[in-house]
């Protein structure tokens, strides 16, 4: 298979990162594991940097559709390479979420009949949102009003600031980006810093791979309607087009606005040809 190398790093640090992320939220829902929303965010952001450590020998690390695009509008990754990013990335996810049903499929029935709830019914949201992510966040409080612009706002803005970040930390540009080794865990805390301020309204879900495939198995393993409750696709809309459509804002805004601002005239094509060299951009 041709880009095997890139295909099995995304497939495995998307799994690692859905797994420990959507893994901290069944721990809470189902145990009441972590006390607060900042517990959760910084699990979540944990397992990106972790995912990022683990992989980006092998792919870019990417480990997000949204991010994938925008690397390719921003002539980051070249065309070729995104079927590859985008299939692994959706697998990784959707085997996160069976390996999490796996650990936790017992205890999560258990959970459903001591509160007297039945998959499938709306009320199983509160096990679904385990696998996928709904609005207004069913674990908020009840003050959370949340309308369907307000939400896809909300996920576009937070994979904006999420892309918007990645490019500044690995931009060669940005002489104030951290040292390379460091630029993972950075990234991690952005996402933990995004969940914080956004989840409370989306469950701030950034990434197309890690709510579709696992809302999709939830949809196969009996939650049904409770994990696509708009049959005329208002969540494909926010949590899929939602982040790319952010994310693809931050990589025009970055690339031809910011990036030409970081650099001076006369270090500009020095600067850029680093970059090239370091992202394989063009040619591979």
């Amino acid at each position: 298979m041709k880009y095997r190398r890139e295909f099995t790093g995304e497939l495995l640090g998307t799994f690692i990162l859905v797994l420990f992320g959507c893994g901290s939220v069944a721990v809470t829902v189902l145990f009441g594991a972590h006390q607060g929303l900042f517990q959760v965010a910084m699990a979540w952001g944990i397992g990106v940097t972790l995912a990022i450590y683990a992989t980006r020998h092998l792919s870019c690390a990417h480990l997000n559709p949204a991010v994938s695009i925008a690397m390719v509008i921003g002539r980051r990754m070249s065309p070729k390479r995104l079927p590859a990013y985008l299939l692994a990335q959706f697998t990784g996810a959707f085997i996160a979420a069976a390996v999490l049903y796996g650990l936790f499929g017992g205890s999560i029935a258990h959970f459903e009949q001591i509160h007297g709830i039945v998959r499938g019914t709306p009320e199983s949201v509160q096990t679904a949102m385990i696998f996928g992510e709904f609005y207004p966040n069913p674990g908020a409080a009840s003050v959370a009003v949340v309308s369907f612009p307000l939400a896809f706002s909300a996920e576009a803005a937070g994979t904006f600031l999420l892309v918007l970040m990645i490019f500044a930390l690995t931009e060669g540009c940005n002489v104030g980006r951290p040292n390379h080794e460091l630029a993972p865990l950075f990234i991690g805390l952005t996402v933990a810093s995004i969940i914080c301020l956004l989840a409370p309204l989306t469950q701030a879900g950034l990434n197309p791979a890690r709510d579709l495939a696992p809302r999709l198995f939830a949809w196969f393993s009996g939650w049904g309607d409770a994990a696509l409750p708009d049959r005329c696709g208002g969540f494909v809309i926010i949590y899929v087009l939602g982040p790319v459509a952010g994310g693809a804002l931050a990589s025009l805004i970055f690339v031809r606005l910011l990036a030409p601002l970081m650099a001076t005239d006369a270090d500009v094509c020095a600067c850029e040809k680093q970059n090239q060299r370091s992202r394989g951009w063009p040619g591979k």
